[in-house]
């Protein structure tokens, strides 16, 4: 298989550079639409928010639970579940493999920080009220924190895992970015387009972070397959 000069194979970086194409699209595309008032986009934020949010008047071990299910979207969880494996990247002298872990799961929060500004989007407003979060709502920091977690850990996993494993990975991971991903929607904290905007941010700064580190399966900082290659 032909490789670039830093080692990761050229289908692997193609693929992902494909994924980044793709995830670029859609934040752009969901970027413009909330700049512009797209009026369809609009329509359906509405419509689905207003199907989807629980109430103000929900029991409370309700929201106990959506507070629950919400918090691998937020930053401390990241690092929290990050610290065991970045201890045992040290240990194993992979430096590399960690810095690029650390810029993953670190680095979203400023940067989704930095298009809430540049968008200005106030979060969703219900009749009764609804919860009053600060801070501004697209793209959603937790959509795109759980999305960066994932994606992360799959890239870091992937060459050390079987056929049957990656599906069971890739399936409950992509459960898991769902499950966060409804709960923003759930609380009446975000529109349906600030977690798919948050998603693809999240999916594009990790690969990015993963083509920079050399992190991709193949690559330098990429684990060693589990066994005979």
């Amino acid at each position: 298989m032909a490789v670039l000069s830093r080692g990761t194979p050229v289908s692997v970086r193609n693929r992902a550079l494909a994924g980044v194409a793709a995830g670029l699209g859609v934040l752009a595309g969901l970027g413009a639409g909330v700049l512009a008032g797209f009026a369809p986009q609009v329509r359906v934020d509405a419509a689905v928010s207003d199907a989807l949010y629980v109430g103000d008047g929900r029991p409370a071990a309700l929201g106990a639970l959506l507070e629950v299910l919400t918090t691998p979207g937020v930053t401390w969880f990241r690092v929290l579940v990050s610290l065991p494996v970045l201890f045992w990247l040290g240990a194993r002298r992979a430096y590399r493999t960690a810095a690029w872990l650390t810029a993953a799961v670190v680095g979203v929060a400023p940067l989704t920080e930095l298009l809430k500004e540049a968008v200005g989007r106030v979060r969703p407003a219900f009749e009764g009220g609804g919860l009053h979060y600060e801070g501004l709502s697209w793209p959603s920091g937790h959509s795109a924190g759980i999305a960066t977690l994932v994606t992360a850990a799959l890239v870091l996993a992937w060459p050390r895992l079987g056929s049957r494993g990656r599906r069971a990975a890739t399936a409950a991971g992509a459960a898991l970015v769902l499950l966060v991903g409804l709960t923003r929607v759930w609380l009446g904290v975000h529109f349906p387009s600030d977690v798919l905007g948050g998603w693809s941010l999240g999916v594009v700064w990790t690969l990015l972070a993963a083509l920079a580190f050399g992190a991709l399966p193949g690559g330098p900082a990429a684990l060693p397959p589990r066994g005979p290659a």
